[in-house]
């Protein structure tokens, strides 16, 4: 198991190398002066290129690019940043716990519809219940998150005046952004759980288990559900690091700051260096979550722990 882990960590190696030049050569070529943003339109242009020697804008693509991979790699330096000259980690630590908390929630809330529904559609399949929560799914992953949340918002904060409509302090605050985010996720739980689960309750071991006499609870619960999660447990870590890093409208819509905001007005400013911070930040977050989701294989099902051995 530890080799198996270290052997994942070792990945994220090429992992991180590949995301940086990917990001930072779509950064390098886009459109737009990052010196001239920060001194404004009206600015000399003696000054533009002052500063674009101060930053070394002016040096070419290579170069900027191994400069910012030696100061990553031996400094654990990612820059500072264009706009407000603060260092990049602490602008994505500051905003972090929100995008993670707002993500958590997300996923739990997923997770309460999604697992039940999915299981009682299972049991119950073809039936009322199975065909209301299988277009149920179908609308949730359908559903843009920025509409259903100004719908949200139209509803509970305009008309019934019941939850704020922006902001991340309180429980109440995050009612209306969790459940935004969450449901597009619940339905793929949903999806996920019922066709899950209707594969294993056909295996003989459940009929068997049905003939001893075992009651109806016992037989989808210990024997059917803990077969059927393997799958399951990974769309929720795949929805999970999704989620960490696809926040970026429901943060705006409710007036979040979080990590997916943060780097939406760094890209409107061209502020590259901490475009490049949030997105191997995010891509090192999601490999993580999965590396965890694959440790979480191994105490649900004893066969993949043997072969991690």
């Amino acid at each position: 198991m530890y080799k198996y882990i270290l052997r994942r960590l070792v990945m994220l190696i090429p992992v991180m190398i590949g995301v940086s030049f990917i990001v930072f050569t779509m950064m390098y070529f886009t459109p737009g002066d990052p010196a001239r943003i920060m001194l404004g339109e009206s600015a000399p242009e003696v000054e533009v290129q002052r500063l674009r020697d101060e930053l070394g804008l002016n040096d070419n693509f290579f170069v900027q690019y191994g400069r910012y991979v030696k100061n990553a790699v031996v400094h654990q330096d990612l820059g500072r940043s264009y706009i407000t000259n603060r260092p990049v980690f602490d602008e994505i630590a500051a905003r972090f716990p929100n995008t993670l908390k707002l993500a958590a929630l997300g996923v739990l809330v997923a997770v309460l519809i999604g697992v039940p529904v999915g299981i009682i559609s299972a049991t119950r399949q073809y039936s009322l219940f199975d065909n209301a929560s299988m277009v149920f799914a179908l609308v949730g992953v359908s559903m843009p998150n920025f509409w259903q949340g100004l719908l949200l918002i139209l509803l509970f904060s305009i008309q019934l005046a019941w939850l704020p409509s922006s902001g991340f302090d309180t429980w109440k605050h995050m009612i209306l952004p969790a459940v935004t985010l969450g449901t597009s996720s619940a339905a793929i739980i949903t999806r996920m759980t019922r066709s899950s689960m209707l594969e294993v309750i056909r295996q003989d071991y459940i009929r068997t288990a049905r003939a001893k006499g075992q009651k109806e609870s016992v037989v989808i619960n210990r024997h059917a559900l803990k077969n059927a999660l393997i799958p399951v447990i990974t769309v929720i870590g795949l929805q999970f690091g999704y989620l960490l890093g696809g926040a970026v409208l429901t943060e705006s819509i409710f007036g979040i700051t979080g990590v997916g905001r943060l780097m939406v007005d760094a890209i409107k400013s061209r502020d590259m260096l901490l475009v490049q911070g949030g997105v191997l930040f995010i891509a090192v977050v999601f490999s993580i979550v999965n590396l965890g989701v694959d440790i979480l294989y191994a105490y649900l099902d004893p066969r993949i722990k043997s072969q991690y051995k």
